[in-house]
């Protein structure tokens, strides 16, 4: 008898493996100031992504900090963004906006690396882009920060919707496309 239970109760929780990454960005203590004191309770900002062009966000609050992470990733995972992941890199430069924060991002030829800051870097991991060009040019808060990084990514376009809105033919703009040119220019 004592055998047969011996591997029960071993895999009772299985989670689906969905593969997708999650990197926590940020935990916050928020103090609120009461009649009684001071009620504490914590914020968090979790990334996730595939490493293939799907990325999302979550930002969870609750009186316990793995209550508030877990809320973070369950708004995370419903939010996922697809963006174009070309050569390892962004399609094109760009800033994004939110609040007072303000990110650029410029595509980088490869063995750049990802040049960023904490924010902009867990997700530039979570999305799968190996060369990036990043720079905060407003506030440097994380929320601000990650908010505006997911504005710019969401207004990228790959060349396939560049063709199509400047209403050329998209396999013209796809034969002429590299990332490299975008870059450094066109050799000579």
């Amino acid at each position: 008898m004592a055998r047969m239970n011996r591997g029960r109760g071993r895999n009772r929780r299985q989670e689906v493996d969905d593969g997708l990454t999650e990197k926590l960005v940020n935990i916050n203590r928020v103090a609120k100031v009461v009649k009684g004191g001071r009620r504490f309770s914590f914020s968090a900002i979790v990334i996730v992504g595939d490493g293939a062009g799907k990325v999302g966000v979550g930002f969870g609050k609750a009186n316990e900090v793995p209550e508030a992470i877990r809320k973070a990733t369950t708004r995370a995972r419903v939010g996922l963004i697809q963006i174009p992941v070309i050569d390892g890199t962004v399609s094109h430069e760009i800033i994004g906006e939110y609040g007072a924060g303000r990110v650029l991002l410029k595509p980088a030829s490869p063995g750049t690396g990802v040049i960023a800051g904490a924010a902009v870097r867990a997700i530039m991991d979570c999305a799968g882009v190996h060369n990036v060009l990043t720079k905060c040019l407003g506030s440097n808060n994380p929320h601000n920060v990650v908010r505006a990084t997911f504005d710019g990514l969401k207004r990228l376009e790959s060349p396939a919707q560049y063709a199509i809105r400047t209403g050329k033919d998209p396999a013209e703009v796809l034969d002429n496309y590299t990332v490299g040119e975008q870059v450094w220019g066109k050799s000579h």
